[in-house]
């Protein structure tokens, strides 16, 4: 099963292309969609002070960077820790193009080539919640994610709590893997993924009396409109 690893960065300032450096990496490591402990927290010293914007959000001061290692120290545990997962990310966009600049700097390879996959929840907030607001905090509140421990961005912390935005975001998607408290006799639960692929699923086509129920349901709700519901505009065309 393929390890999930969400990632988030805290950084000097706004672009890697013209000088700002990371300051701060946090991991959490899922599996089989739970939390397992796995985590990897570095903190950086940029060889530049912060931006004092990028202060104000972070809050890490220079002084505290300055005898943290570069992040050519930590760069294989961090490489070896997100080998082969699936990474995901809250504007992946932001966080890939510092941890590319890091590497290009070493004169490593970008970090797709090292992770099966990147998965940005921004992206997918927005397909989901189109015209609203879809940062960290926001989706926090929308899916009853408690951040109240969040009065300033914290890599880890923010990874943490992008783990439980990110589960509640795909609730329903992996309902197919099947976690129980039933054990093979290991300590643990059993995780099972089902292959539908090859399963002609039957079609239950509603019978006359589902028919009526669901018309009816329909005319209350027309009613209770005021006749503007969509279908009976759509009917009447």
């Amino acid at each position: 099963m393929m390890r999930q690893i969400v990632l988030d960065t805290e950084t000097t300032g706004l672009s890697a292309e013209t000088g700002d450096r990371i300051i701060e990496i946090g991991c959490v490591e899922l599996v089989a969609r739970k939390l397992t402990g796995n985590n990897k927290h570095f903190y950086l010293n940029p060889g530049r002070d912060s931006h004092e914007d990028a202060l104000k959000v972070h809050g890490i001061s220079n002084e505290f960077l300055r005898d943290k290692p570069k992040f050519e120290a930590v760069a294989d545990e961090l490489l070896d820790y997100l080998q082969g997962a699936e990474i995901i990310i809250h504007n992946a966009a932001f966080d890939v193009g510092f941890l590319n600049k890091e590497l290009e700097l070493l004169g490593r390879p970008p970090l797709r080539s090292f992770v099966a996959e990147i998965t940005d929840t921004l992206a997918m907030a927005k397909e989901l919640y189109p015209g609203k607001r879809n940062s960290l905090d926001a989706l926090c509140d929308r899916l009853g994610v408690d951040n109240s421990s969040r009065t300033l961005h914290g890599a880890l912390l923010d990874a943490e709590l992008l783990a439980d935005v990110y589960i509640n975001l795909t609730r329903g998607q992996d309902a197919l893997l099947i976690a129980d408290d039933a054990t093979d006799g290991s300590a643990g639960p059993v995780a099972a993924s089902v292959d539908l692929s090859r399963i002609a699923l039957q079609v239950l086509r509603a019978n006359d009396q589902e028919l009526a129920a669901h018309e009816q349901t329909l005319a209350q709700i027309d009613k209770a409109s005021g006749g503007k519901t969509i279908w009976r505009s759509v009917e009447s065309a």
